[in-house]
């Protein structure tokens, strides 16, 4: 027991400790960026609420509400297109590839919900996308928990706009420019983290799953991770609390020395030998 519990401290430093080292994504000002990029990115709006009566389709056709997903667990919202040549790929392989770590399955912890922001993609389109990201994801018995969804143009504004989801269309190209990244979604359909870029940190995602299902999944690992990690909403990724982590270490070491000392005191003492002759 006492170095079951040693070890589980020692594990839980270990951890801190090697996610202390994420790199921090750098943000270009606005001022620099060219023409409609400017007019893009996330407004971080934590804790609207999103209408649950919007109408889409799923990848099967089927009239659905998005409503319809909420209700039971975090979800993990991704506004893209399934034409999109580069980015909208790279942020679902970037979710795809953070997933594969985690032992947290879709359709049991949480859902996936990826919709489409322009309205004239078909749920053919959605099908197609599905079929390659769960054929990439490659997790057996999770195919429930992945939904990608079209729908009309109304929905997608006020999809976007409660999000705070900032795209704009080029007639030139017939392309959307539009943000990077994902939201994490209460089962109550709020956004509780935005995670930005295309490369989402593991640990950034379970915990931010773990916070948006308001601590009923995960184990105590992960909520002495939440102690040394707090959400930082400026780059949409857990940054260290020193502090914390300092706390944490040196308590860690006191009760490592009274561990110590316990298991010396638990060793029975050897008998001291009596030399051959001695009366």
């Amino acid at each position: 027991m006492i170095r079951s519990t040693a070890g589980f401290i020692l594990g839980a430093l270990l951890l801190g400790a090697g996610a202390s080292v994420a790199s921090t994504p750098v943000t270009i000002p606005s001022d620099t960026m060219p023409g409609p990029l400017k007019e893009v990115g996330y407004d971080q709006r934590l804790g609207e609420r999103i209408p649950g009566d919007l109408p889409f389709r799923d990848h099967t056709g089927r009239q659905v509400k998005i409503g319809d997903y909420f209700g039971e667990r975090p979800v993990i919202l991704a506004l893209a297109y399934y034409r999109c040549p580069m980015l909208c790929d790279m942020v679902l392989q970037g979710l795809n590839s953070s997933l594969k770590t985690l032992t947290f399955n879709p359709g049991r912890e949480f859902d996936v919900l990826v919709v489409s922001i322009d309205p004239n993609e078909t749920p053919k389109l959605a099908a197609e996308a599905r079929a390659e990201i769960l054929a990439r994801y490659g997790r057996k018995g999770t195919d429930a928990g992945w939904h990608f969804l079209t729908g009309p143009q109304d929905s997608i504004t006020r999809l976007a706009q409660t999000v705070g989801f900032r795209y704009v269309y080029d007639a030139k190209s017939n392309q959307f420019a539009h943000a990077a990244g994902i939201v994490v979604l209460t089962p109550e359909g709020q956004p509780s983290r935005y995670l930005l870029g295309v490369d989402y940190l593991p640990r950034d995602l379970r915990l931010a799953l773990i916070e948006s299902a308001d601590h009923r999944i995960g184990n105590v690992v992960d909520q002495v991770l939440l102690y040394c990690f707090h959400y930082d909403p400026v780059i949409g990724r857990y940054s260290a609390v020193i502090l914390k982590i300092m706390r944490l270490a040196a308590a860690a070491t006191v009760v490592g020395v009274v561990l110590l000392i316990l298991l010396l005191r638990r060793r029975p003492s050897r008998p001291v030998p009596t030399p051959q002759g001695a009366a």
